[in-house]
């Protein structure tokens, strides 16, 4: 749980965002925060037959309706799961579309203005994020003795690709690199 003050104030740096008819969403927002999370980027959209804030952090993609009967609707996508973003932008409003593999969700009527911003972050955000659980697993020292063979390393990487978690380019950059071509 985050303090309220810090995270309002890191909605204030954001430099686009609208809070539409999304404030009991901000207020909520601090209780859904990990400690060591925080707001990259803020949209207000219409999913689900409701108003709904979409917040981008670091490590998951947050959506969150607070109702004023039916308590708290939240939805959460970590970025290691998202596949595509698509977004469509029309004279005032757009929509973007996040696929993570077995669904996809799209935000209607949001403010062409925090539109693009936010799609700029989400992608940012998601490439960042994958390319630090690729790196990570690239630093992975197992001795000599329990060093994989070949196969193996293409396998685990294969794995990676089928997940979406690295692009098919990666993937053969690095069967390349294991088979020393």
């Amino acid at each position: 749980m985050r303090n309220k003050d810090d995270v309002m104030n890191e909605l204030k740096s954001i430099p686009v965002y609208n809070q539409f008819f999304t404030k009991k969403e901000i207020a909520y927002l601090p209780e859904i925060l990990g400690p060591d999370e925080h707001v990259l980027a803020v949209i207000s959209g219409y999913l689900d037959g409701n108003t709904w804030i979409i917040t981008l952090t670091p490590k998951r993609l947050i959506c969150l309706d607070k109702g004023m009967i039916y308590g708290l609707k939240q939805r959460e996508i970590p970025l290691d799961k998202i596949n595509s973003v698509y977004q469509k932008r029309g004279l005032l409003l757009g929509s973007v579309t996040i696929q993570d593999g077995a669904t996809s969700i799209k935000i209607d009527n949001i403010d062409k203005n925090c539109l693009t911003p936010f799609f700029d972050s989400l992608t940012h955000a998601s490439e960042e994020y994958k390319k630090g659980m690729f790196q990570s697993s690239n630093d992975v020292d197992f001795g000599s003795a329990n060093q994989p063979s070949g196969a193996d390393e293409i396998m685990k990487y294969k794995n990676l690709l089928d997940q979406g978690i690295i692009t098919q380019e990666e993937f053969d950059a690095k069967k390349k690199q294991i088979l020393g071509l």
